[in-house]
């Protein structure tokens, strides 16, 4: 008799042929490695006033949240990070969730109810992607950055509708429109939705994030979605709106209401790394400048590299294999980069995927650039 998981083998051995294959590679605390991979990109995850305020936060309030957040996981050091980052972002009310995949699905799946339409950009996140498919709306997939597809979509159709897209798309790293979008969608009387995931801490006003850029943050018919893991450099996740929609999550996000409560020390790093950026607004620039310092260096070399928007460099390979192969060569090299294959990219395109960091030199931009076009497949 087979056994009942023996699919699985010929499910590994297709992701083998294919060039697929995913591996954990656990890092030690201090990599030699030069690091264009993560998303700390203004270097705060081990700034010693986001570890000293996430250690405090740790030995005041406790290891864990206890509970979920409507039992024993909300504290006032929640309620004081929700409070600070509204009024940073410029929305009027924010609710903290676990991570920014769970703040998604709270989003998607409260504010999309039967008959109610969604419209989602094709190159949107894997959790936007998600929290379309577990909401009772019916939803619509249009081509990226296709406002006509939006408006057609929208046209006619009878009941509460919602556009949803990333700011800054993750895999090539280039803005959406916000400002075309939400022009589209007050036409026929529809909300937006935005990701700021990569937005936060780069884009707009002192990182204030790509709404607050657009002049959106605190609209009425406009609610984004953060995470404090990457310019925050901590964990979480948040949703930003008005104070009935948050009211409205806290009544009925599944995510929320069934899951535990953020960790404090989670909850004091990122309020930590929060006060800081507001001290430092050059942050947010720098990280732009030496994004765009790494695209123009690869292009002159030859490489085919998206024009940055934010903090993300992407570099296109021929193939999977390639793409892996590549990313191996450059941690040999001794610089640790991003390496994206399908399903992650919703155009079947392999990518190396570099991040850019508010600390890198010059020296470390050369030396990256460097290693990255010497290791290139030929």
């Amino acid at each position: 008799m087979a056994g009942p998981f023996d699919w699985i083998e010929e499910q590994a051995r297709l992701r083998h042929r294919a060039g697929l294959v995913r591996t954990l590679r656990p890092r030690p605390a201090d990599s030699p490695l030069l690091d264009l991979a993560g998303n700390d990109y203004l270097c705060l995850a081990r700034h010693p006033e986001v570890t000293g305020a996430a250690a405090e936060a740790a030995r005041h309030w406790g290891a864990g949240a206890t509970g979920s957040r409507l039992v024993t996981g909300s504290t006032a050091l929640h309620a004081e990070l929700e409070a600070e980052l509204a009024a940073f972002c410029g929305f009027e009310s924010a609710l903290v969730l676990s991570s920014g995949y769970a703040a998604n699905l709270a989003a998607l799946t409260t504010l999309a109810p039967h008959g109610s339409l969604i419209v989602s950009d094709a190159a949107n996140h894997a959790s936007l992607i998600d929290g379309c498919r577990l909401a009772r709306g019916t939803t619509q997939v249009i081509p990226h950055g296709a406002l006509d597809a939006l408006r057609k979509n929208l046209d006619g159709h009878p009941g509460p509708a919602l556009a949803v897209s990333d700011s800054v798309f993750s895999v090539d790293g280039d803005a959406a429109p916000l400002t075309a979008l939400a022009g589209v969608c007050r036409e026929f009387g529809a909300a937006l939705l935005v990701d700021d995931a990569h937005g936060l801490g780069v884009l707009g006003p002192g990182g204030r994030g790509a709404p607050a850029a657009a002049g959106l943050a605190g609209d009425g018919d406009v609610v984004a979605t953060v995470t404090l893991s990457k310019s925050l450099g901590s964990q979480g996740g948040a949703v930003l709106g008005p104070a009935r929609v948050i009211d409205h999550l806290v009544n009925t996000a599944r995510t929320f209401i069934f899951d535990t409560g953020l960790a404090p020390a989670a909850v004091g790093a990122a309020l930590g790394a929060l006060r800081l950026v507001e001290r430092e607004p050059g942050r947010p620039e720098a990280v732009r400048t030496v994004a765009r310092d790494l695209h123009a260096r690869l292009t002159e070399a030859g490489l085919e590299a998206v024009r940055p928007d934010a903090a993300v460099v992407s570099v296109r390979a021929p193939s999977p294999g390639q793409a892996l192969q590549w990313a191996a060569d450059c941690r040999e090299k001794g610089v640790s980069v991003g390496c994206f294959r399908p399903p992650s990219v919703p155009d079947g395109i392999s990518r190396l995927r570099l991040t850019a960091r508010a600390d890198l030199t010059p020296a470390q931009i050369t030396e990256a650039v460097r290693v990255i076009v010497a290791t290139a497949p030929r």
